[in-house]
């Protein structure tokens, strides 16, 4: 259900993962997905809902669970304070849309998208990308 090459990279990061399908949606999610510094907890899974179409249709936000917050404040991320239910979870959505021409079809991957989570939580926590 994943193309090969997102297989691959996922292997080769060591990261575990489940893929189910929800809606006409593949979701993959992280299992025990390692935040940077400065959310609390300082793991969870992160779902990502993955497009009919994809990789030449961009995924568009992500979620946790269990919700994280910033620990410096104990506020949610930015325009992180939705939950949904989903997969038969509670998952606190990470509202994210990529502006046009970020994501080119038959050049992006997941792996693409993964470093751009990466930079959004690195930022949200203060840090640099």
């Amino acid at each position: 259900m994943l193309p090969a090459r997102d297989v691959a990279y996922l292997h080769d990061c060591g990261q575990r993962y489940d893929v189910l399908s929800d809606g006409g949606f593949v979701c993959l999610v992280l299992r025990e997905y390692q935040l940077p510094p400065g959310y609390t907890p300082t793991i969870t899974d992160v779902l990502i809902r993955l497009p009919p179409g994809f990789p030449d249709a961009a995924p568009d936000m992500w979620w946790c669970s269990p919700p994280v917050r910033l620990a410096a404040t104990g506020e949610y991320p930015l325009a992180g304070d939705a939950m949904e239910t989903m997969l038969g979870r509670t998952w606190q959505r990470i509202s994210r849309h990529l502006p046009p021409g970020v994501w080119r079809p038959g050049h992006e991957s997941l792996a693409t998208y993964l470093s751009l989570i990466r930079a959004d939580f690195a930022r949200g926590a203060g840090g640099q990308p």
